[in-house]
């Protein structure tokens, strides 16, 4: 399984490897093929097995499992870590050029550890019924990663650690609830078939209380629920770490706990990802990056498996929504996946660019969708009707740098926007005490606040220690003020296990924008640095068209709101959980913070 296809103009691809090619020796200075590929490669197969009972699929994932425990140390003190990179001549590569962490690959738990935990968990489950031989192999393989997981992350189960003030589970694998996901993936599966097997149940509900401690903010609050990927940032959500909502709602069966996390995540952060411009690679905090298939079949597969557990017909509806970025519902209005080939783009660019190379993560990921939704007809034919950019009007990010400025604030541009865990979103706005940021709301603002109201979110850096406060104020036309709050400047509390002092983050200011409102004015009373001002209507949307001329329409609530509906608009309104609440249509069309809506016309 070569990692990169370069596309050439002719449209054929050439399978190349990661980093420079020794044409001597044919070998890269990473290596041709990997772990993480190779395991979710081998998920591919053995999902598609299972969908279709075709044998030729099994035997393929059968062959490519081999090659990944090929890659799995067997003995010594780094027993059950995994190497990553493999050149094609089948030596491997521990300490790849450029230097990657870990380094080297294999001395450590890591990511590719995790998706090795993945894909041996589902073949258990697979194998276990047409193979016991092969079924037994796994099953030592998949505890020997136990161990090395033991030594590692399981071994610090129960140790907390603080991230800019807030606890953060110290026991999640490399420190990520994007990679303990992937691995609470696989050891469901294997449970499915194997319930006695206590030291896989165990890992499986201590992993899964690692994941349940990651949400973060709620309806109204950025990040709206989502599980945050890394315990190193608050400020940083990324569309890597989408099966972790997938993972709890799987896991919920065994343990009893984390459905709520993994409905806040699906229900209520999904919704807002789509009305923000879609599922953008990241969240650092402003949303921005390429958009890419792991990020959307992420997102299908945490929907489906958390509707299995609640019920809930909406989430399968949010995923079909989700689904028609791969036929033509994205930001570059056209098809990412070709399904005569399987060529799936490598990404969209913010700029509605595609990237029409087709590594392997890509085709991957995709081919997971296609799977998913192979098996529901329905959920297949709204995604394959749906085309042509959606139109978004979402959350609207004002500059600092843009507003109006007096008494002691200037613009300052960082060295670097990368912060060690959130990116500046190009220059900022420093204000001493007396100075002043006022934002001009331009006629998009305007129109969300007369609309149904909104909200101000200042994204500012906000210190470990006491920095003073900032007042906020709306101002109308004729200059009258209504206070919107007082933000704390400092008290983020200690770094811990973040690289940065303090956390850059949207924060809610309590009171609603009121209808006239023309301008936000900020006076610092202390040290402020301000990036953005995030405007959050209280009902944002995303209408994305359908075949014959018609639309659907996804409406989101962050705080209770009617619809703005056009005659023949109807539909329904869906708690965070999927479940019904009731119709929406120009008779009923209130819908509770928290809720969304999907209607037609």
């Amino acid at each position: 399984m070569w990692t990169y296809a370069d596309r050439a103009e002719d449209g054929t691809f050439t399978r190349i490897g990661g980093g420079d090619l020794d044409a001597a020796t044919g070998h890269w200075s990473q290596g041709a093929y990997n772990a993480d590929d190779i395991s979710r490669t081998a998920i591919v197969f053995l999902r598609a097995h299972s969908a279709f009972r075709d044998n030729a699929d099994l035997a393929t994932a059968r062959e490519l499992l081999r090659t990944l425990t090929y890659l799995q140390v067997t003995s010594g003190q780094n027993a059950g870590n995994v190497v990553l990179w493999m050149q094609p001549d089948g030596a491997l590569n521990r300490s790849a050029i450029p230097i990657e962490l870990l380094d080297p690959s294999d001395s450590d738990e890591s990511y590719w550890l995790a998706r090795t935990v993945w894909a041996l968990g589902e073949s258990i489950a697979v194998f276990a019924a047409v193979d016991p031989d092969f079924t037994a192999f796994l099953v030592e393989r998949l505890h020997l990663a136990l161990t090395a997981l033991e030594r590692a992350s399981l071994g610090r189960y129960g140790q907390w650690d603080s991230a800019d003030g807030v606890p953060v589970p110290g026991w999640v694998i490399a420190g990520g609830a994007d990679a303990t996901g992937e691995a609470v993936l696989g050891l469901a599966a294997a449970l499915t078939v194997r319930p006695d097997d206590e030291r896989v149940a165990q890992a499986l509900d201590r992993y899964a209380e690692g994941i349940e401690a990651m949400p973060s903010g709620a309806v109204g609050v950025w990040p709206f629920g989502a599980i945050m990927p890394w315990t190193g940032s608050q400020s940083l959500w990324h569309a890597w770490g989408g099966l972790a909502p997938a993972a709890l709602a799987v896991a919920s069966a065994v343990t009893g706990r984390g459905l709520d996390a993994a409905v806040a995540d699906v229900g209520v952060f999904t919704p807002q990802l789509l009305t923000s411009g879609g599922p953008h690679n990241a969240w650092s905090p402003v949303p921005g990056e390429s958009q890419i298939a792991y990020g959307v079949q992420s997102r299908i597969e945490s929907l489906l498996r958390t509707a299995d557990v609640t019920g809930g017909e909406g989430l399968r509806e949010l995923a079909a929504l989700v689904a028609g970025w791969f036929f033509g519902a994205n930001p570059a209005g056209e098809p990412v996946y070709d399904p005569a080939t399987g060529v799936t783009v490598d990404g969209i660019e913010p700029d509605g660019r595609l990237n029409r190379n087709s590594g392997a993560e890509s085709t991957i990921h995709a081919l997971l969708a296609m799977i998913a939704l192979d098996q529901d007809r329905d959920l297949a034919r709204t995604a394959r009707s749906l085309n042509g950019t959606p139109e978004v009007h979402g959350m609207q990010w004002l500059p600092a740098e843009s507003a109006q400025l007096s008494g002691d604030a200037a613009v300052v541009t960082p060295e670097s926007a990368w912060t060690g865990e959130s990116n500046w979103r190009g220059s900022s706005v420093l204000a001493g005490d007396g100075g002043t940021v006022r934002f001009t709301l331009d006629a998009e603002a305007l129109a969300a606040v007369s609309a149904g109201g909104a909200t101000a979110h200042p994204l500012i850096h906000r210190l470990a220690e006491d920095a003073g406060v900032a007042h906020w104020s709306a101002i109308d036309a004729a200059g009258a003020r209504t206070v919107l709050g007082t933000l704390e400047l400092g008290g983020a509390g200690d770094p811990g296990v973040t690289e940065w002092d303090g956390v850059l983050r949207p924060v809610r200011l309590d009171v609603p924008i009121p209808a006239g409102a023309v301008a936000i004015e900020v006076i610092a009373e202390g040290r402020l640095e301000l990036d953005e001002l995030m405007l959050l209507p209280a009902v944002t949307t995303a209408e994305l068209a359908v075949e014959r001329g018609d639309s659907l329409t996804l409406h989101v609530a962050s705080a209770d709101a009617k619809l703005a509906l056009v005659p023949g608009q109807t539909g329904s309104v869906y708690r965070a959980d999927g479940m019904r609440v009731g119709p929406a249509n120009r008779g009923r069309r209130s819908v509770p913070a928290g809720a969304f809506a999907i209607t037609r016309r």
